[in-house]
C-alpha cells in the first residue's frame, strides 16, 4: 500500500463557525459599501465569542451590527439541533458576544488605495495554487472524497437534528499501490474512512455508528475505488461524541487552511482567506493562482502544477509567478517560460483579480463568501475563480 490522507469538517465545526461569521460580515459589508476594508477575526470558547480586527467603512454600522452577523451565521450553520440541550451544543441566541473592532490603520490605506484606482496589496505573502487531473474538478482525490462524505453527513444531521449534531469530521485514506502511482495521479483504492458525528444522548453509540456508516456507504455507492468489504471504518472513535461545538472545543478563524485548499496535497502558502476583503491577498492572490494551476493542467500541459504569487504590501505586481509543473509536463515547455509567459499575459494585481472575480460584489446570485468558508476556498465549479475561461490562450 501506498496511502495518502485528507480530511474536511462541516459548517459546524468551531474553527468553521468563526470562519463563517468572519465572512459573513465581509458580505455584508461589502454589500453595503464595495470600497470596505475587512480584516476581522472571530475567536469562539464555550457560549462566548469575541469579534476584534480593523475595518474601514463609509456604512453607518455598530456593534449591533457585528452581533447581529455572528447569531445569523451560527444559525444558518443549523445551531441549535433540537436533540441536544444547552449544555451539550451551541445555542445562538445566549451567546456573550464581544466586539473589539477598531478603525483600519491610515498607514495601510496609504500603500493599498492608490490615486491611479489601482489597488495595492492589503499585505506580502506568497499564494499557491494547486491543480491535478486525478479527479473531474481538478482536485486531489482524498479531499475530494472527504469533502463529499462531509456534505453527506452534513445534509443527514440537518434533516433528523433531534438524533445527529452537525460539528462534523470526515477523513479519507487513498490507497495508491505504489509511489510511482501517487506521482502519475493513480489512486487504487479507498483504504480507510474516518467520520465523527455527534449524537444525541438518547441514541446508542452502536446505532450512531451503523448510521453513520449506512450513510457514506449509501453515498460512496458504485464508485470503482470503493469496497466496503476492504475498506477499514473509524467512526466516533471515542465511544461517545454528544457534547460537541464551540462548547466542546474553541474554535478561531483561519485555523483550517489544509481543509480549506488542498488537503495537504500542495503547499499552503501564505495566510487565511477568510475575515479578509479582495485587497487582502491572502483571499485574491489564492484565487488567481488556483485558477492559473487549474487551466494548466486543463489545457493539459501537465498533469499536476503549482503556481505560486508573491506580493509586497502596498505593490500592485506581483514581485514574482512561479510555475512548478511536478516533472509531470505533457508538452514540450520549461516551467520557467511557462512563468514567464504568464507574467507577461496577465497582470495579476488585486485590481485585476477583483474585477475579473467580482471580489468586491459578493451576493446571492453570484457567490457569498460565507458559503465558500463552509464549503472550502476552491474546488467548485461555481466559483468565478475556477472557470476556464483561458483554455485557448493556454493550449495555444
Amino acid at each position: 500500500m501506498y496511502l495518502f490522507t485528507s480530511e474536511s469538517v462541516s459548517a459546524g465545526h468551531p474553527d468553521k463557525c468563526a470562519d463563517i461569521i468572519a465572512d459573513t460580515i465581509v458580505d455584508r459589508l461589502l454589500e453595503l459599501d464595495s470600497n470596505a476594508r475587512v480584516a476581522t477575526e472571530v475567536f469562539i470558547s464555550g457560549k462566548h465569542i469575541i469579534i476584534g480586527g480593523e475595518v474601514r467603512t463609509s456604512a453607518d454600522i455598530g456593534e449591533g451590527f457585528y452581533r447581529l452577523c455572528a447569531i445569523d451565521a451560527l444559525s444558518a450553520i443549523g445551531y441549535p439541533e433540537i436533540g441536544f440541550d444547552e449544555s451539550q451544543t451551541l445555542y445562538p441566541d445566549a451567546t456573550d458576544i464581544r466586539v473589539l473592532v477598531s478603525r483600519q490603520s491610515p498607514d495601510i490605506s496609504i500603500g493599498v488605495d492608490k490615486k491611479s484606482g489601482e489597488i495595492g496589496a492589503g499585505d506580502q505573502g506568497m499564494m499557491i495554487g494547486f491543480a491535478t487531473d486525478e479527479t473531474p474538478t481538478f482536485m486531489p482525490g482524498a479531499l475530494e472524497y472527504a469533502r463529499k462524505l462531509r456534505d453527506a453527513l452534513y445534509v443527514h444531521s440537518l434533516e433528523h437534528p433531534d438524533r445527529f449534531g452537525i460539528d462534523i469530521k470526515t477523513q479519507v485514506s487513498l490507497d495508491y499501490g505504489t509511489k510511482s502511482n501517487f506521482d502519475a495521479n493513480l489512486p487504487q483504492a479507498i483504504r480507510k474512512i474516518v467520520a465523527a458525528v455527534p449524537h444525541a444522548a438518547h441514541v446508542d453509540i452502536e446505532e450512531a455508528r451503523s448510521v453513520v456508516k449506512r450513510v457514506i456507504v449509501e453515498t460512496l455507492g458504485n464508485d470503482p475505488l470503493f469496497d466496503e468489504r476492504a475498506c477499514e471504518f473509524f467512526i466516533n472513535e471515542t465511544g461517545r461524541y454528544v457534547t460537541h461545538s464551540p462548547l466542546a472545543d474553541s474554535g478561531m478563524t483561519g485555523r483550517k487552511t489544509v481543509v480549506d485548499t488542498y488537503g495537504a496535497y500542495a503547499p499552503i502558502g501564505g495566510g487565511a482567506q477568510s475575515s479578509k476583503d479582495y485587497t487582502k491577498v491572502d483571499r485574491s492572490g489564492l484565487y488567481a493562482a488556483r485558477w492559473l494551476a487549474k487551466h494548466i493542467v486543463a489545457a493539459k500541459l501537465a498533469k499536476k502544477a503549482v503556481v505560486e504569487i508573491a506580493y509586497v504590501i502596498g505593490r500592485a505586481q506581483p514581485v514574482s509567478v512561479t510555475v512548478d509543473t511536478m516533472g509531470t509536463a505533457l508538452k514540450p515547455f520549461r516551467d520557467e517560460e511557462l512563468s514567464v509567459r504568464i507574467t507577461e499575459k496577465f497582470p495579476l494585481t488585486p485590481r485585476w483579480i477583483t474585477e475579473k472575480f467580482g471580489l468586491d460584489k459578493p451576493s446571492r446570485s453570484s457567490f457569498l463568501y460565507a458559503d465558500i468558508a463552509a464549503r472550502g476556498q476552491v474546488g467548485y465549479d461555481d466559483y468565478p475563480w475556477e472557470r476556464l475561461d483561458e483554455l485557448e490562450w493556454f493550449m495555444g
